[in-house]
């Protein structure tokens, strides 16, 4: 199994992800006022919470045709206000109206404004062609099931078609991603999905051959002739996409810890058989997930990745051991352990470079030497200490 085998499935999301709860139709009735003439499921949204927020949902000129998010102590009300002017067809010479979604009070829900709004638009074309919103007690009948099913097909499977003779409109969940934190030199770049070369630029095509997940991007600007910070940009765009993750740099002398992920691979049957086909130095001869488990226990403050291939040689256990730190960071089970170079005396030259702020790891892609080297030359001087963390 490779890494793209190993997270095609995964969804990373910076905030909770909730499912629609649910979605309401309202309108200015010409006697009534603001009300909600369809909603799914019935009576979600009370008379009286809609009657205290009407105010910001059907809403003045100036905010029409915006997408607004109205946040309760319970509730967030996404939706698109929209006016149709007619002097001829309506009694107050427009139709205004709201399609709204609600979540969760603390779910993300930019990823549904464009469906609010290619939904309202729907819905506006249909009004248009045959009065469909304005029928007052058969707009309730003829939505009802509109909604219910737009409702499920976007929690279930992301998207819906709606269909109205020949035309069909489609509506789809996508993904917003938040921008990617800055690469650093010391990162190490790792495919988690197949990269189509045909749709990339030329200089992402001359950077990807040198990703194998143990180049960290400096080595990979020098390997492949890149300038530093276009390597820097093309990672970070492939982060962005998913194609890429970012782990630690691996190096013998690393030190990890386990994290409470760490009980799942007693218990996931599906995160042992991944694992070990993962870290298995022979497809013919998988490791044992007892061995697998025994080398992720023993991960702790203090022991490195040498100490470990020391104790328990885990070539005669069938295990490559850099597959199976890779393996660990990327499924959250293990974590890296980094040392922070820290100067006690007052030595101006070295006070920027061993403040604390930069790991052992950025300060050996700086200066290019090894971990080992550096970390060698620094325990003889007794004015710097080490952080762990």
């Amino acid at each position: 199994m490779n890494v793209k085998e190993l997270l095609k499935n995964r969804i990373e999301f910076p905030r909770k992800e909730g499912p629609i709860r649910c979605i309401f139709f309202c309108e200015f009735h010409p006697t009534a006022g603001p009300i909600i003439s369809c909603q799914v499921p019935e009576n979600y949204i009370s008379k009286e919470l809609f009657d205290s927020i009407s105010v910001y949902i059907i809403t003045k000129a100036e905010l029409q045709r915006s997408v607004i998010t109205v946040t309760l102590q319970d509730y967030k009300i996404l939706g698109f206000p929209v006016r149709i002017d007619d002097k001829d067809k309506y009694i107050r010479n427009a139709f205004h109206f709201n399609l709204c979604f609600v979540c969760d009070s603390d779910a993300r829900t930019v990823q549904y404004e464009s469906v609010v709004q290619k939904f309202s638009d729907y819905l506006v074309a249909r009004e248009m062609e045959s009065d469909f919103l304005s029928q007052g007690k058969m707009t309730k009948i003829k939505l009802t099931p509109i909604l219910t099913q737009v409702k499920e097909e976007l929690n279930t499977k992301g998207e819906c078609a709606l269909t109205e003779g020949a035309t069909t409109t489609h509506l789809k969940v996508c993904r917003i991603r938040l921008d990617p934190s800055p690469v650093m030199d010391h990162q190490v770049p790792i495919f988690i999905r197949e990269l189509p070369e045909q749709q990339w630029d030329l200089t992402t095509q001359q950077v990807t051959p040198y990703i194998d997940g143990f180049n960290h991007v400096a080595k990979i600007a020098t390997l492949s002739d890149v300038e530093n910070n276009l390597v820097k940009a093309c990672v970070q765009n492939l982060v962005y996409y998913g194609i890429v993750a970012l782990v630690p740099l691996f190096q013998y002398g690393n030190v990890y810890c386990t994290t409470p992920k760490l009980k799942m691979m007693a218990q996931d049957v599906d995160l042992q058989h991944r694992c070990l086909n993962f870290v298995a130095k022979s497809k013919r001869q998988p490791p044992t997930i007892r061995d697998v488990f025994r080398l992720y226990a023993a991960m702790t403050r203090g022991t490195t990745i040498r100490d470990l291939c020391i104790r328990f040689n885990p070539s005669n256990l069938r295990i490559n051991e850099r597959k199976l730190v890779q393996f660990g960071v990327l499924e959250g089970i293990i974590r890296r352990v980094h040392k922070y170079p820290v100067i006690l005396s007052d030595q101006s030259d070295l006070e920027k470079s061993l403040s604390g702020a930069s790991s052992l790891d950025e300060l050996c892609c700086s200066i290019g030497v090894s971990s080992q080297q550096l970390e060698d030359q620094l325990e003889r001087d007794h004015n710097v200490m080490l952080l762990w963390k």
